[in-house]
C-alpha cells in the first residue's frame, strides 16, 4: 500500500479546500426552525422511530429531499437522521446527490455525516470562481470535530482540467492536505494537471517568418 501526500497551496491545482463548505456545521444550524413536507408520515412506536416518505426538509440554508427519512427524535439536540433513496442535499454553494445519508447531531451541532452512492456526487460552485468543483466517491465520511473528510471507494475530485483520483482520498481541513491512499485494485493514484494559460502543447510550433538572404 502506497500513500502520496499533497499540500494544497493557495494556487494549487485543485481547490479542494472549498469542499467542506457543503458540510460545515454552520450550514447545519440545528437551532433554526425546521420545515418538513412529506407525502406520508408514520410512527414506529416499538422502535421509537418517525418515518417520512417523500420527504422535503428545510432548515436555514440547508434543504434535503429523499424518498424516505427516519429519525429517532424530531429535535436535533441529540439525534441521528437517516435518509435513503434519491437523496439530494442542497447548501449555500453546493449540492450532494447520493443513495443514502446519515447525519449525527449532538448538542445542536452536526458531529458526523456519512454519505454513500453509486457514486455519491458532490458539486460546488465557489463564489469567487467560474470553475465548478466535482467530487465522486462510493462513500464520503465527514468527522466535524476532527476536521477530516474521507472520500473512499474509487474517489475522484475534479476542477477544470485538473483531477486527482484514488481508492481513498483523505482531506484534512485544518492543514489543507490531501492524503491519497493507493490501495485500490490497481494500486494507483492518478493525477491530471493542466498548466496555466500560455503554455503551448508539445509538438506545436508558432508560425514565424523564414530568414531569407537576398
Amino acid at each position: 500500500m502506497r500513500q502520496i501526500l499533497f499540500v494544497i497551496a493557495a494556487t494549487g491545482a485543485l481547490s479542494v479546500a472549498a469542499l467542506p463548505a457543503a458540510a460545515q456545521s454552520g450550514d447545519f444550524d440545528a437551532r433554526l426552525p425546521m420545515d418538513i413536507d412529506a407525502d406520508n408520515t408514520a410512527i414506529d412506536g416499538r422502535n421509537d422511530v418517525i418515518i417520512f416518505s417523500g420527504l422535503r426538509l428545510t432548515q436555514g440554508r440547508v434543504s434535503i429531499q429523499a424518498d424516505e427519512g427516519r429519525a429517532r427524535r424530531m429535535e436535533l439536540e441529540d439525534s441521528t437522521w437517516h435518509f435513503s433513496g434519491n437523496v439530494v442535499i442542497d447548501v449555500a454553494t453546493g449540492r450532494i446527490e447520493c443513495d443514502s445519508a446519515e447525519l449525527l447531531f449532538d448538542e445542536f451541532r452536526l458531529r458526523r455525516a456519512i454519505v454513500t452512492g453509486s457514486p455519491a456526487i458532490y458539486t460546488l460552485q465557489r463564489p469567487d470562481s467560474d470553475e465548478t468543483t466535482r467530487a465522486e466517491a462510493g462513500r464520503l465520511a465527514y468527522d466535524v470535530d476532527q476536521g477530516v473528510i474521507e472520500f473512499s471507494e474509487q474517489a475522484t475530485i475534479t476542477e477544470g482540467g485538473n483531477q486527482i483520483s484514488s481508492n481513498v482520498l483523505v482531506y484534512n481541513i485544518t492543514e489543507q492536505r490531501i492524503n491519497a491512499d493507493s490501495n485500490g485494485d490497481d494500486g494507483r493514484v492518478r493525477i491530471t494537471y493542466t498548466p496555466a494559460n500560455g503554455i503551448e502543447p508539445p509538438g506545436e510550433e508558432t508560425d514565424e517568418p523564414d530568414d531569407e538572404t537576398q
